[in-house]
């Protein structure tokens, strides 16, 4: 490869590397601790999926946002629904249609979740520049986008 152009081999083994430390550290698991109530991970990705949106979503919404299927989400829903951590309202476009909200708890919830693991990175980088910040969000971001783009080719 070029100069100019990306290693691609030796970034690989910090990518691998990274995917360790994720799963070696149990952030996500030490982050549901944080939430305070007892969540698996599925539910959890519901939660944010309502928080990350801004807005109450269909079923099919909400799993299109996860990349799962709709009644892997219909699943988790009763047990959300229960745990009145969201719950069904009607939509305002169409009567007939249901939409799932976040509760007060359920905003809590990922609050609480959202709020620990952005510690734990806003950490990781607090003594980089700003600059250094916003390049790094903008090309991950970028990166993630594009290699989805291209397995979704591949599949």
């Amino acid at each position: 490869m070029s100069e100019a152009g990306l290693d691609v081999a030796t970034v690989l083994p910090r990518l691998m590397q990274l995917g360790t430390v994720l799963n070696r550290s149990q952030l996500v698991d030490r982050a549901m601790e944080h939430v305070g109530i007892p969540l698996d991970r599925p539910g959890m990705t519901v939660l944010m999926t309502l928080r990350m949106a801004g807005q109450p979503l269909r079923v099919g919404e909400i799993a299109a946002r996860m990349q799962v299927v709709g009644p892997h989400v219909t699943r988790h829903l009763h047990d959300l629904e229960r745990a009145d951590l969201v719950r069904r309202v009607t939509d305002p476009n169409d009567q007939r249609a249901r939409l799932i909200e976040l509760t007060d708890q359920g905003a809590a919830a990922a609050g609480r979740y959202l709020e620990a693991i952005l510690g734990w990175f806003t950490g990781a980088v607090a003594d980089w520049s700003d600059e250094d910040q916003r390049t790094f969000g903008r090309l991950l971001i970028r990166f993630v986008d594009d290699l989805q783009a291209r397995l979704a080719d591949v599949s």
